[in-house]
Parts: structure tokens; C-alpha cells; sequence
């Protein structure tokens, strides 16, 4: 399994000949180094929740490859009305795909679309568990630490891309706690330092992380790791 990060909380898997891109926004993302038009063909497009920098560029990128939306009931239902195909799911709720079995994880965060002046209910927001090819992956989408952290324990999770900007979600000391809840093999931060309101001290992220005796692998735009 290969995972890239494309900047602030994009994770494209490739896997079982499949790919699969978490929270696609990548127009307007000062972190990404590729367009839409340069990201290779996508078979699942993960959404955690229905904020623009996480929705991104779902339905271009739907649209463009016939890929599959996995997301919650409500914002598979709206993003249905935009013309791409989708698999709707809930929290706790699981489902095998030819990529592997997804599922969806409790995040503690807000989810809407804003439309003009409207603001449309998105559903829950979710993290989300990877099994694939005998890795998991799990990417906490936007949340607070939450208690809940602790039942990945269990899972023996390879690798965690976990919030640390702070503000919106968990800051760098509440993700060293989430790790501390997870254990996983390695972790990556993300959600940090895209604009201001979200800086991060990442060296002080992973050098208590590592304290904990997990491996932290910081990732820039671009960058691909092999799990």
C-alpha cells in the first residue's frame, strides 16, 4: 500500500490496484502541488464532513472518473444531487469494497455546505478506518480528542494522520494524547499550517510522539510513503 499526502487533510491510497482519495481539496489548496487535472484516476472518494476545505473537489473528480463518494447518509444525499454516484454510511457502520473495508469513526466537529446565504446540515462527521491489503489506515478527519480514540487501541492501526493545528480541531498536546490512545505504528500530522488560524508546532508534535515510542513521519505536499 502507498499513501501520498497532497497537503492540509488529503491522503491518496493506492491499493489492491485501486485508488482511493481521502477529503479531496486540492483547487485552492496552498499545500497541494498538483491540480485536479494532474491527479491520476480515482476509483473512492472519501469525505469526512461537509466543510468546503474537506468536500473540496468531490464532485469534479466523481464526476470526471465515475469514482464512488463514501460518506454519511446526509452529505451522500447532496452530493447525489450533483450528479455522483455515492455509497452512504453512518458512524460505526462498516462496508467491504473491492479497495478493502471502510469504516466510518466518530469525530467530534460540525458539518454543513454553505450555498449563498443557505447553510445545508452535512450529516455527522466522521474519521475513518482502512483495512486494506492487510494495513489499516486511519484519518481522523477534523475532531477534538475524543474518549472514543482509545477502541483503535485494538486495531493495531500501521498508520494515523491526525489533526494538530488546533482551534477548529485538536491542538499539537490533545493529538499527542490521541496517540497515546491509538498506539499506532507511525503517525502524520496534518490539518496544520495551511493558513494562520491553524499553525502548528510539528517538531514539538513529533518529538514527544516519539517519546511515546511511535514513529512520526512528518509529510510535506507531495510526499509518499510506502506501509
Amino acid at each position: 500500500m502507498n499513501v501520498k499526502y497532497l497537503g492540509h487533510s488529503v491522503v491518496l491510497i493506492e491499493s489492491k490496484g485501486k485508488r482511493l482519495i481521502i477529503d479531496p481539496f486540492i483547487s485552492g489548496n496552498p499545500q497541494s502541488p498538483i491540480s485536479v487535472k494532474e491527479l491520476p484516476k480515482i476509483d473512492y472518494v472519501v469525505v469526512t464532513h461537509g466543510h468546503g476545505d474537506h468536500v473540496g473537489d468531490t464532485v469534479e473528480i466523481a464526476k470526471r472518473d465515475s469514482a464512488i463518494v463514501i460518506s454519511n447518509f446526509e452529505l451522500c444525499n447532496y452530493l447525489q444531487s450533483k450528479g455522483v454516484q455515492t455509497h452512504p454510511m453512518h458512524i460505526g457502520g462498516a462496508f467491504t469494497f473491492d479497495i478493502g473495508r471502510i469504516k466510518l469513526t466518530p469525530a467530534f466537529h460540525g458539518s454543513s455546505i454553505s450555498e449563498g446565504d443557505q447553510i445545508i446540515y452535512a450529516g455527522m462527521p466522521a474519521g475513518v478506518l482502512i483495512d486494506s491489503d492487510g494495513k489499516k489506515v486511519y484519518h481522523a478527519g477534523d475532531t477534538g480528542l475524543t474518549v472514543e480514540m482509545q477502541l483503535l487501541k485494538d486495531e493495531q492501526v500501521d498508520i494515523a494522520f491526525l489533526p494538530i493545528g488546533g482551534n477548529f480541531v485538536m491542538d499539537e498536546r490533545d493529538a499527542i494524547r490521541a496517540v497515546k490512545f491509538i498506539l499506532p505504528k507511525k503517525v502524520v500530522p496534518i490539518h496544520y499550517n495551511t493558513w494562520d488560524i491553524i499553525k502548528a508546532d510539528v517538531e514539538y508534535f513529533k518529538n514527544e510522539v516519539e517519546k511515546i515510542g511511535v514513529q512520526c513521519v512528518v509529510m510535506k505536499g507531495g510526499d509518499t510513503l510506502e506501509i
